[in-house]
């Protein structure tokens, strides 16, 4: 399961390092339960495939055994689903993109030396200390100390702008 491209609803936000650090709590929250609820959805797929091996291993006989205990976990899979797509649904809102949902990894849009760039957080990390090029990927992240100005937040030129302009 991966994250959904951002709509027209919510426009690209830019964070400053500051911001995305103030941000962080709350968004280290719901990372956090979005990561426990796709393992929690993982194995459910997993019981779910288990349960339907059973069920053609047994042949139609025996499948009965099977029907209400599959159903039972589709029922339980589609509101775990349904959770974890509002978990997802509520870092895009504030503006935050999820990269890798097993293991928590977020970028906030930014800015150092005029460009667009991604400020990298993954779960577990005290603070938004990393940076990569937009194209770059987990790989070619950067420490932000390396680029001290704009650590700080004070390059940033569109510091109280929370969506793009409107041009593209």
């Amino acid at each position: 399961m991966a994250a959904r491209k951002k709509s027209e609803k919510n426009p690209k936000r830019y964070f400053t390092i500051e911001e995305a650090n103030k941000a962080l709590p709350l968004v280290r929250a719901i990372v956090s339960d979005i990561v426990a609820k796709y393992a929690a959805v993982s194995e459910r797929k997993s019981r779910l495939d288990q349960i339907r091996e059973s069920r053609s291993t047994h042949g139609r006989g025996r499948s009965d055994l099977y029907g209400e205990e599959l159903a039972q976990v589709e029922e339980e899979l589609d509101r775990e689903i349904a959770q974890l797509q509002e978990y997802i649904d509520e870092l895009e809102t504030i503006g935050v993109e999820l990269k890798d949902i097993s293991r928590g990894l977020v970028d906030f849009l930014g800015k150092i030396d005029g460009r667009d760039v991604y400020l990298c957080w993954l779960l577990g990390e005290e603070e938004v200390s990393h940076w990569h090029e937009l194209e770059a990927g987990f790989a070619g992240r950067q420490s932000l100390l390396a680029n001290s100005p704009a650590g700080s937040g004070s390059e940033h030129p569109d510091a109280g702008d929370t969506a793009e302009s409107g041009e593209d």
